[in-house]
């Protein structure tokens, strides 16, 4: 499940304009820096009276970030999660509190969607060559994805909440880049709320959650990504208060061979990349960490699957379809009150 978000900080429909102050009004700033192979953006306004400088607003973000990197990051090797996946089977191995509440939440949305979405899929997505060191060139070997699907499986995991302790019944190999940019979404929002910021808008790789009202005293504006390779469009926009969001799609990372394109969202149910008619999947949630997993879950599973099970999980839920050269769009009636005149996707 590893995957490009494609929710972009520039196509926010977020002209940001600071109207003429005053002493007591408040301090805008726009912050951004690299992680996880991305980067972050964050946007916020320091209440008068705070004394917090553009440095420590940094810092302070930085440092939730590197909390995630440090136990979630399949791309370092000193990572908890890295040291997880080295372990013997069999055996305990005692992890943070962080970790457990990621993987018990990936769990619980793995038995939600049916096991579209499972975070033990790394054997498969790392043998598709889209994983770390990876640059996939052609599909594998029907027999090395059957290697890779005994791997695969939930049930192969056992989590002690109580002692912070996951083990494994086999050699799986965790995944965490479908839930792990929401969760660093999340940490930072709670650590601005703690410094006593309430409007601010924060962004991880295309993972976002905003909080309170824009630069411009309203509901922040949310641009759709319009699911094209080639180009930056726009299929709709939205207005937010006090949520998360996030989007998955297949067009933007994938290879070609012999005229066949693999899309980089592994189906872990079949060991194979996805391949049918969904092509954006964009979800509102409060829990940005919840809405990235769910994202990549309805990718999974194609248009009508996706729709009863985010129907059935009362999802606010936004698809994108291809329908021969254009695109058509629906969206679940949890999706509606974020909507004043989304136009459908053009082609």
């Amino acid at each position: 499940m590893m995957r490009f978000s494609v929710l972009r900080f520039p196509l926010m429909l977020a002209a940001l304009l600071l109207v003429a102050s005053c002493d007591r009004a408040p301090t805008l700033h726009k912050l951004s820096g690299p992680t996880m192979g991305t980067v972050w953006h964050v946007t916020l306004s320091v209440p008068p009276g705070q004394a917090l400088t553009r440095d420590e607003l940094v810092q302070a973000i930085e440092a939730e970030l590197e909390v995630v990197n440090a136990s979630m990051s399949t791309y370092r090797e000193d990572s908890e999660i890295s040291r997880f996946n080295r372990s013997p089977v069999g055996e305990w191995f005692r992890v943070t509190p962080d970790f457990v509440r990621v993987l018990s939440s990936a769990i619980s949305v793995g038995k939600a969607s049916n096991a579209a979405y499972d975070v033990t899929v790394g054997p498969l997505v790392n043998l598709w060559g889209f994983g770390p060191g990876g640059d996939a060139v052609q599909p594998p070997a029907q027999a090395a994805i059957d290697e890779a699907l005994g791997r695969v499986g939930q049930d192969k995991l056992r989590v002690d909440a109580a002692d912070s302790a996951v083990l494994k019944s086999a050699g799986v190999y965790l995944d965490f880049s479908s839930i792990a940019k929401g969760y660093a979404v999340d940490r930072v929002a709670s650590r601005l709320a703690a410094l006593g910021i309430v409007d601010y808008l924060v962004e991880v790789g295309g993972e976002m959650r905003v909080s309170g009202k824009s630069p411009r005293g309203d509901a922040w504006r949310v641009a759709i990504e319009q699911p094209d390779a080639q180009q930056v469009g726009i299929a709709g926009a939205i207005r937010l208060v006090n949520a998360g969001i996030a989007t998955s799609g297949d067009y933007r990372n994938y290879f070609e061979s012999d005229g066949v394109r693999y899309s980089h969202t592994i189906d872990p149910r079949t060991g194979h990349p996805v391949a049918h008619e969904l092509v954006s999947v964009t979800v509102v949630h409060p829990s940005t960490m919840l809405a990235d997993a769910w994202a990549t879950a309805l990718t999974v599973m194609g248009a009508e699957e996706a729709w009863s099970v985010a129907e059935e999980q009362g999802l606010a839920v936004y698809l994108i379809e291809r329908d021969g050269g254009s695109y058509t769009s629906r969206h679940t009636e949890a999706f509606t009150p974020l909507l004043e005149a989304l136009p459908q996707a053009q082609p």
